[in-house]
C-alpha cells in the first residue's frame, strides 16, 4: 500500500523539524553529536593510559636462611 499526502507531509514536517535550518531541534542534536563524540574520545585516552602503565614489583623479598 502506497503513503498518502498526509503521511508524505507529515515525514517531511518531522524531518524539517529535527535536520532543516537553524531550529532548536537540530541544534540540540548537533550538540549531541558533540558529547557523543567527545565521551567516545574520552573513553579512548582512559584506555590508552589504562594499556602500558609502570609495574611497579611489590613482591617482598624472601629471607635468605
Amino acid at each position: 500500500m502506497a503513503p498518502g499526502w498526509m503521511q508524505i507531509l507529515v515525514v517531511v514536517v518531522v524531518a524539517l523539524l529535527l535536520f532543516g535550518g537553524r531550529g532548536k531541534i537540530s541544534a540540540i542534536m548537533g550538540d549531541m553529536a558533540k558529547g557523543i563524540k567527545s565521551f567516545r574520545s574520552g573513553l579512548k585516552d582512559d584506555e590508552d593510559d589504562d594499556a602500558s602503565p609502570d609495574a611497579i614489583n611489590v613482591t617482598p623479598e624472601k629471607d635468605k636462611a
